[in-house]
């Protein structure tokens, strides 16, 4: 399980040029689901992702979890983040997890963040073909993976 977060002032997602998804500072979660994921790996990630410090505090120290600002997060599904890409010059997606599986993950997911954090949490459109927006606040990107 592999996410890409990254702290925004805003991020959006469309869909054949329809805006689905919006959110305001917060955290943009590219997320990925490998073969070898499973919902027992959702916990770890999930209480990381909430509980990270990464938004500044008075003295624009990084002290504060998405929590205590109460920010927004946009969760978008990812399958790409499973490449291998060591060999060769095309990417290898041997290590994605069948769709079928992964987009059970995901939304167990979303689902979860939605009832643990409380937060306005939005989502893409899983195996759509997506167009990302965002202003990276710092910029500042995280890799979180286990």
């Amino acid at each position: 399980m592999k996410s890409v977060l990254q702290r925004v002032n805003q991020a959006g997602v469309s869909v054949n040029g329809q805006v689905i998804a919006q959110i305001n500072r917060g955290i943009l979660v590219l997320f990925g689901v490998e073969k070898d994921d499973t919902e027992d790996k959702l916990d770890y990630h999930i209480g990381k992702l909430l509980r990270l410090r990464i938004f500044p505090d008075q003295n624009d120290k990084m002290n504060l979890s998405i929590q205590d600002i109460q920010g927004d997060l946009l969760i978008v599904s990812q399958f790409t983040l499973a490449a291998d890409c060591r060999k060769g010059n095309r990417p290898g997606f041997d290590n994605a997890k069948p769709p079928q599986e992964a987009e059970h993950l995901y939304n167990r997911f979303v689902n979860q963040l939605r009832q643990e954090s409380g937060l306005t949490v939005q989502t893409g459109s899983f195996g759509a073909n997506m167009q990302v927006s965002l202003t990276n606040d710092g910029p500042v990107t995280f890799l979180l993976e286990n």
